[in-house]
């Protein structure tokens, strides 16, 4: 849990406490924002503060994309204001003396909300499901690759000839994780301190890949919690002198990194989960059934926004337990939907989106999808069966970002869930992404053409 403006002034006078990180998410689902002193914090930050509207304009690296609507040269690049949610402050206890608390992006007038802005697309994608009578929860499992190198040392090398902290496959291996167990129990009980619940590490499929599960929370909640569990990964992974990264596929020859994301609904009155139906034989509601039916409808016009990036894209290979189908089965996990838990902890398991997801974004448009699914009264067809990825019933995911940009160009479904200058400006964001790739040269390049092309 978070702990209280109150017990965070106490804190920060009897210095405690001397630096807060007022933060939001990027567009690639960063954080960014400021260190501010405690004293100013107390004074008057709390309340709001400004950061530069580009924020959700910028790129990878920080490079002032053209052709975004909502800010650019010629608007000025001016101010967004940033409004602290005192329900998100949190205490780092991995870096000194720091605390931390989210705020929500509001144009300069400090009343109108930043409708591109990540945080507030799932909170309206919140109020939505509230509306209906439903809250919805989220649990993200996130897997990720650790080094033995550090950050600085990997660049220098040009990113070539990284070492893992293991040579062999460490899924569930005890002896292996306890070699890399100064990292993960300084990550659990950091993370544990700061109030997030962690359940587990665990080693994964691939050499150095390791995975951290929490407890599932409402949406809004979890969604702040994966931000900022994945820069606990990669500032604890530099404080022992090792680099982490959440690309979705770094290395061709191993599988890539996920982030399974499991969700259902509870009701707001009732505080229960409302998939669960004792009398139905999958103990499914038909709610439940229409839920996971406009999710899977989705599906492909969603992936720009549960697949983002060039990189992506090359997760989803047959046999690496990576989906490539719109389909869903009966804890299967060959499919893109996965049927998981059983009675009142009942759940869909969307396996699609890598580590490199946003996941305001990814959250939002799940549950946009489900809720659109409940509305229309969809039919969830039967599950399929055995190994998916050769099932050819099952719709394939797109296999580049290129096709997916056409595919949510085209849409006429993410018009219904999503307001049209969001689409807009995510859309323009994955074509810069792209075109940026397209003028790249890389290492493939070089191997194949320098001598013999």
């Amino acid at each position: 849990m978070s702990i209280s403006f109150k017990e965070l002034k106490a804190k920060i006078l009897s210095k405690e406490i001397d630096t807060v990180l007022v933060s939001l998410s990027d567009m690639q689902g960063r954080l960014v924002g400021k260190r501010v002193t405690g004293k100013a914090f107390l004074d008057y930050v709390h309340k709001e503060t400004h950061f530069c509207n580009y924020l959700y304009t910028v790129d990878f690296d920080m490079y002032t994309v053209p052709g975004f609507k909502s800010s650019s040269w010629d608007t000025g690049y001016g101010d967004m204001t940033v409004i602290p949610d005192q329900n998100t402050i949190k205490i780092l206890p991995w870096l000194e003396k720091t605390a931390l608390i989210l705020g929500d992006a509001f144009e300069h007038d400090g009343v109108t909300p930043l409708n591109h802005s990540t945080r507030e697309i799932l909170k309206q994608a919140i109020l939505k499901a509230n509306k209906m009578g439903f809250e919805p929860m989220i649990g993200s499992e996130l897997e990720f690759f650790l080094f033995k190198q550090t950050y600085e040392e990997i660049h220098e090398n040009n990113y070539k000839n990284l070492k893992e902290t293991s040579w062999y496959i460490e899924d569930y291996m005890i002896f292996q994780t306890s070699k890399e167990e100064g990292f993960n129990q300084e990550l659990r009980n950091s993370l544990m301190e700061s109030g997030v619940y962690v359940e587990c590490t665990k080693g994964e499929a691939a050499p150095g890949q390791q995975e951290i599960n929490v407890v599932y929370t409402d949406a809004l909640n979890m969604a702040d919690n994966h931000i900022l569990i994945k820069n606990a990964v990669k500032e604890i992974a530099y404080k022992n002198n090792r680099a982490a990264s959440f690309m979705a596929k770094y290395n061709k020859d191993v599988c890539g990194s996920s982030c399974h994301i499991h969700n259902s609904l509870f009701g707001t009155k009732s505080k229960k989960n409302i998939f669960y139906d004792a009398k139905d034989s999958l103990g499914m509601s038909k709610i439940f059934k229409s839920y996971v039916a406009g999710q899977i409808l989705f599906l492909r016009d969603l992936s720009i926004f549960l697949a983002p990036n060039v990189n992506s894209y090359k997760r989803f290979q047959e046999g690496s337990f990576a989906p490539t189908t719109a389909a869903w089965g009966l804890d299967n996990r060959t499919a893109g939907f996965r049927l998981a838990g059983h009675g009142n902890s009942i759940r869909i398991e969307c396996r699609v989106p890598g580590a490199d997801v946003n996941p305001y974004l990814a959250f939002s448009g799940l549950i946009l999808a489900g809720l659109y699914g409940i509305e229309n009264n969809l039919k969830l067809e039967d599950p399929l069966k055995g190994n998916i990825y050769q099932n050819k019933k099952a719709k394939i995911v797109p296999g580049t970002l290129r096709e997916a940009i056409e595919i949510a160009k085209k849409s006429k479904l993410l018009p219904k869930i999503f307001l049209p200058d969001v689409l807009e400006h995510y859309i323009h964001s994955a074509q810069w992404e792209q075109s940026e790739y397209d003028k790249s040269v890389n290492d493939w390049e070089h191997k194949r053409y320098f001598e013999r092309g």
